[in-house]
C-alpha cells in the first residue's frame, strides 16, 4: 500500500506539472484567475488522494466532469486536434422538451369544434330546407284545391256558367293543371259570347326557403289569380276599358299599348255614383265607361262601401278589342288576390264579375256617334301600324344592302391587281353596252 501511495503521489505531481501551463495563462477569455484555480486544486487534492487510496485499483467508472466554466472556450491555434465549437450540453429546463400541456391542445380542439359547428349548421339548414319544401308545397296545393272546391265544383259559379270544366273531356278529368310548385291552371269552355276561359293561379314560392325568408322580411309577393276570357269576334264591339287601383292605373296606361293609344284616365263624374276613391277608370270614351260601370256593379263591388268590404282582393280588370297578344285580339282580363284556404268565400263577388261582364260585353253596342269616332281612331292606328311596318321593312332592306356592299368590298380587297383590272374592264364594257342606243331591226317587205 505504501508503494501504491507513492505512485499516486507521483501521478498527481506530474499531472499538476502538465496542467500548470494552462492554469498559468489567465489571459484567455473565459478562464478563471490563477489564484482561484490553485485554491481549488489544493482543496481538491487531499480528497482525490483519499478517494484513490480507499478505492480498488482500476479505471474510475464515474470520472469527475470538468468544470463548465474552465472549458467553455477553446483557442484553435494553441490547442490543435481538440474538438471545435462543441460547448458542453447542459440539460436545463429550457432545453428539455416540454410536455404538451392542455393549453397547447386547446386550439386543435377548438378548430375541430368549429368544423363540427359548420357541418352541424349545414346539416340543419338542409333539414329545414327539405321540411320547408314539402310544407310549402302542401300549403300551395291546399289553397288551389280550396279555390277549385269553392268555385269550380258542382253547383258553383263556373259550373252554372260553363258546360266544360277542367283540362280534359271526360267526367274524371282533373280540374286543375299543375305547372309548378306554385303555378296552377284552370280551364272552362262552353258558353255563349266567348271561346273559353283560362285561370292561372300564381302563389307564393312557399316551397323555396330563401324566397320565403325574403318575403317574410320584405313582403313583395302575394297569392294571385288571373282570368283570361277569349271573346268571339262578333261578340265584342269597339271597347278599350280598364279599372284598377290609382297607382296601378297609371302604370297600366303607360305600359300597355292599347290603353296608351286609345284610352285616357277619366276624372270622376259629378252627376252620378262612381267607383271608390281608391280606384281609377281608364276608358276610350265617357260613354263606354258610363255603360260598363252599372248600378249593380257599384252596389256589389265598386261602390265606396262595397269596395271597403268586398273589394280588398281586387287588382284590376281590362277589356280590349285591340289586345296586343299574338292570338286573340278581343279579350277580357281580370286579376284578383287570393285569400287563404279558409277564406275563399271572401272573393265570391269578385269571381261573379266574370260571367256578368261576359254577358254585358257580349250584348253591348256602341252608339253611332261613338262608333264613328272609334272607327276613325282605329283606322288611323292601322295606318300608323302599316307605316311602321313599312319603315321596318325598308330599314331591313337597307341593312341587308349595306351588309352586301361591305362583303363585296372585303372580297375586292382580297383580290389581286390582275383580277381587279379584269373586273373593271368587264364593268366598263357593261356600262358602254348599256349606254348604246337600242336599234330595232325590221325585215324588208
Amino acid at each position: 500500500m505504501a508503494i501504491m501511495g507513492h505512485l499516486l503521489t507521483l501521478f498527481l505531481f506530474f499531472s499538476l506539472i502538465c496542467l500548470s501551463p494552462i492554469l498559468a495563462d489567465s489571459d484567455f477569455e473565459g478562464f478563471e484567475d490563477a489564484d482561484d484555480v490553485d485554491e481549488d486544486l489544493d482543496s481538491s487534492l487531499p480528497l482525490i488522494a483519499q478517494t484513490l487510496l480507499t478505492s480498488q485499483p482500476g479505471p474510475d467508472p464515474t470520472p469527475k466532469a470538468a468544470s463548465a466554466s474552465s472549458f467553455e472556450y477553446w483557442d484553435e491555434d494553441e490547442f490543435e486536434g481538440l474538438p471545435q465549437d462543441q460547448p458542453p450540453v447542459v440539460a436545463t429546463e429550457e432545453n428539455a422538451d416540454p410536455k404538451p400541456s392542455e393549453t397547447e391542445v386547446a386550439p386543435e380542439g377548438s378548430s375541430s369544434s368549429r368544423s363540427y359547428t359548420v357541418e352541424i349548421a349545414c346539416g340543419g339548414f338542409l333539414i329545414i330546407f327539405v321540411i320547408n319544401y314539402f310544407t310549402g308545397k302542401r300549403v300551395n296545393e291546399n289553397i288551389a284545391l280550396a279555390w277549385a272546391a269553392k268555385f269550380a265544383t258542382k253547383d258553383t259559379i263556373f259550373d252554372k256558367n260553363f258546360s266544360l270544366l277542367g283540362v280534359g273531356d271526360g267526367d274524371d278529368s282533373p280540374l286543375l293543371l299543375k305547372e309548378g310548385q306554385n303555378v296552377f291552371k284552370f280551364y272552362a269552355s262552353g258558353r255563349r259570347c266567348c271561346q273559353g276561359l283560362l285561370a292561372t293561379m300564381e302563389l307564393k314560392s312557399r316551397h323555396d326557403l330563401i324566397s320565403s325568408i325574403f318575403n317574410l322580411v320584405i313582403p313583395t309577393s302575394r297569392d294571385e289569380i288571373s282570368f283570361e276570357v277569349y271573346m268571339n269576334d262578333d261578340a265584342m264591339d269597339h271597347v278599350v276599358f280598364a279599372v284598377a287601383n290609382n297607382k296601378s292605373a297609371k302604370a297600366m296606361h303607360k305600359e300597355l299599348p292599347d290603353l296608351h293609344k286609345f284610352a285616357t284616365i277619366l276624372s270622376p263624374p259629378t252627376a252620378r255614383k262612381w267607383v271608390a276613391h281608391d280606384l281609377a277608370v281608364i276608358s276610350e270614351s265617357k260613354e263606354v265607361a258610363a255603360d260598363l260601370i252599372t248600378e249593380a256593379v257599384l252596389d256589389q263591388v265598386f261602390g265606396e262601401k262595397a269596395f271597403q268590404k268586398f273589394g280588398k282582393g281586387f287588382m284590376y280588370m281590362h277589356f280590349s278589342d285591340q289586345h296586343p297578344g299574338p292570338t286573340n285580339k278581343k279579350m277580357l282580363l281580370f286579376k284578383f288576390a287570393l285569400p287563404d284556404a279558409n277564406s275563399m268565400a271572401d272573393m265570391t263577388r269578385l269571381v261573379a264579375l266574370i260571367p256578368y261582364y261576359i254577358d254585358l260585353i257580349g250584348r253591348y253596342k256602341l252608339s253611332s256617334q261613338a262608333r264613328s269616332k272609334t272607327e276613325a281612331i282605329r283606322s288611323k292606328a292601322a295606318q300608323e301600324a302599316y307605316k311602321e311596318l313599312q319603315n321596318a321593312r325598308q330599314e331591313a332592306l337597307q341593312r341587308k344592302k349595306a351588309e352586301r356592299k361591305k362583303l363585296m368590298e372585303e372580297t375586292e380587297a382580297k383580290l389581286s391587281a390582275e383580277s381587279i383590272r379584269k373586273k373593271e374592264a368587264k364593268e366598263r364594257a357593261r356600262q358602254m353596252k348599256k349606254a348604246m342606243p337600242k336599234m330595232k331591226m325590221t325585215r324588208a317587205s
